[in-house]
C-alpha cells in the first residue's frame, strides 16, 4: 500500500482511513507470518511519546500508525493530506470483523477479567467470526513461564489477527517485545475497544466522537482514572505541538 505520512512532535503518522488499514492486514495476511504491528494514536499517545523517547521509538518502528483522534485528523489535514475520518480502534475492529467474517482466525488479549472472552463471543455472534482464542491478563506483570506460555498459547491457536487491548503505552511496548516471538500476521493494539465492543463500557455519542470531543465524555464517565491524561498530559502536548506547528521549536 502506497502511503503517506505526516509527523507529530517526531512521531510518524500514516494518512491513511479504515478501508486502507483493511486492505493493508488481508494483505499481510496473505502473504506469510511475518509479524506486523499497527498503532492507533492518539494525542495521548503522542503525549507519550513526547515524555519519553524509547516509547517513541517504539511507535515510530510500528509497520502502521494511524489516526485513532480526531486532532491527529485536523493535524493531517493541516499538513496538505486528505483525512475525512478518524480511524477509531473500535470501529476497525467491528468494520474488519463485520467485511471479513469467517475468512480469518481471531485471538482477544487484553481486558480487564472474563472481557475478552464477553468481545469475543459479541462478534462472533454479530459477525460470525473464528475466535482461535482469548486471554485476559491479571492486573500485574506476567512472569516469565506466564509470558513464554502466553505466546506458546497464541501461537498453537494460529490466528491470523492478534487483537491486543492493554491501553497505551503497555500494548505498544507489548507488540514491539513479542513480534519476533509471535507467528501471527498482523497485531493491533486497539485499548478501549475491549471495553466499547464488549458493551463493558458506554461509548460516547457518534456525533461527539467524530467532533473531537469524545474526551469530554470519557473524562465525565471514567475521572477517577482519566483526569490526568485529559488535564495534564493531553494540554501539555497540545502546547507543544503549538510551538511546533508556530516553528518556535523543533522535535526529533
Amino acid at each position: 500500500m502506497m502511503q503517506r505520512s505526516f509527523h507529530i512532535l517526531g512521531v510518524h503518522v500514516d494518512a491513511v482511513q479504515i478501508p486502507n488499514v483493511i486492505r493493508q492486514m488481508e494483505d499481510w495476511i496473505a502473504n506469510g507470518r511475518t509479524c506486523h504491528s499497527i498503532v492507533f494514536a492518539g494525542l495521548h499517545s503522542i503525549s507519550e511519546a513526547n515524555r519519553d523517547s524509547r516509547f517513541k521509538t517504539i511507535v515510530n518502528g510500528a509497520d502502521l500508525v494511524v489516526a485513532d483522534g480526531m486532532p491527529l485528523v485536523w493535524l493531517g489535514r493541516f499538513h496538505g493530506h486528505s483525512m475525512r475520518r478518524r480511524v477509531y480502534g473500535p470501529e476497525t475492529m467491528e468494520t474488519f470483523c463485520r467485511e471479513t467474517r469467517s475468512r480469518y482466525r481471531h485471538f482477544f488479549y487484553g481486558g480487564a477479567s472474563g472481557v475478552a472472552a464477553i468481545l469475543a463471543e459479541n462478534l462472533r455472534e454479530k459477525f460470525h467470526i473464528v475466535v482461535a482464542g482469548t486471554y485476559s491478563p491479571p492486573f500485574r506483570e506476567l512472569t516469565e513461564d506466564e509470558d513464554r506460555a502466553l505466546v506458546d498459547r497464541v501461537n498453537e491457536a494460529a490466528p491470523d489477527v492478534l487483537w491486543v487491548g492493554l491501553g497505551a503505552p503497555k500494548q505498544e511496548r507489548w507488540m514491539q517485545e513479542h513480534r519476533t516471538l509471535l507467528r501471527v500476521p498482523v497485531l493491533l493494539g486497539v485499548g478501549a475497544a475491549f471495553n466499547f465492543n464488549s458493551g463493558i463500557v458506554r461509548q460516547a455519542p457518534v456525533w461527539m466522537r467524530e467532533s473531537g470531543l469524545e474526551w469530554f465524555f470519557r473524562l465525565l464517565t471514567e475521572p477517577r482514572r482519566l483526569w490526568k491524561r485529559y488535564l495534564i498530559a493531553i494540554p501539555s502536548a497540545i502546547w507543544s505541538i503549538s510551538l511546533e506547528i508556530a516553528q518556535l521549536r523543533k522535535f526529533e
